[in-house]
């Protein structure tokens, strides 16, 4: 299987994953990206994955199913353009001879899903949307912070080798911030080091896996002192429960520079 991001927009990733004859894609927000993808390397799409329903994530997705034929499946709760097969947590996705697992993510938007398949080419792999960022996560348009935090916590239980393909090109930003929690952190220094590098060679940062998350993004270490304590140093009204750990680093995070 080869997994390839397609940049698109300003910092979107569509995520492609072949097996040199046939594909899916992930999010597909742009439809020439994908196309172009198609033809040069002479795949058959047959299926599209959608995690939530924002115009990035679902722009392209007519003229992709009227080119292509392929199969789409989206969140059970959200407006996404029809027709196509509605999943939810517990359903499973088969596509390219794999099975990925619904997962119900709200918090980003109320019906976001993500998908889950726990072996391709020997390492999990997980699409998560808009969800989980490498160093952050997404904004809250429509879910509570109790809701995104269960949602995190529910990605940090996979395993920790897994794949986590992300949508946005957010974490060099992301990084500076997660910094300014948690400035100690040496896992962290060294992982900037390596993005900002990579970044430099026009590179992307992803995927990321869930192993580093948990060492270097502070949405998902929001239990952890040194994390209570930036937040709090922040908020100093800000009680010492993971719930309201994390409201205090989203509000911090949505004005942070």
């Amino acid at each position: 299987m080869k997994l390839i991001p397609l940049p698109a927009f300003q910092d979107n990733y569509l995520w492609l994953l072949h097996d040199g004859r046939r594909a899916l894609v992930v999010d597909p927000g742009d439809a020439q990206p994908v196309l172009a993808c198609l033809q040069r390397d002479r795949l058959q799409l047959e299926a599209i994955l959608v995690t939530h329903h924002h115009p990035d994530h679902i722009g392209g997705l007519d003229a992709l199913r009227d080119a292509t034929g392929a199969a789409v499946y989206g969140p059970a709760r959200e407006r996404i353009p029809e027709p196509l097969t509605r999943v939810a947590q517990g359903d499973v996705v088969q596509a390219l001879g794999l099975a990925f697992q619904v997962l119900d993510v709200p918090g980003h938007t109320a019906g976001h899903v993500a998908y889950y398949c726990p072996e391709v080419d020997g390492r999990p792999l997980l699409f998560c949307g808009d969800t989980l960022f490498s160093g952050g996560c997404g904004r809250l348009f429509e879910g509570t912070p109790a809701q995104m935090l269960a949602s995190l916590d529910k990605l940090a239980a996979l395993p920790g080798a897994t794949q986590v393909c992300c949508t946005h090109e957010y974490t060099l930003s992301n990084l500076k911030f997660a910094l300014a929690v948690e400035p100690g952190n040496a896992e962290l220094i060294n992982y900037q080091q390596r993005c900002e590098e990579l970044r430099a060679r026009d590179l992307p940062t992803l995927p990321t896996s869930i192993g580093r998350e948990k060492q270097i993004n502070p949405f998902l270490r929001t239990r952890l002192p040194g994390v209570v304590q930036g937040a709090r140093a922040h908020d100093a009204a800000t009680p010492p429960d993971e719930v309201a750990v994390f409201a205090t680093l989203r509000n911090w995070k949505n004005q942070f520079k």
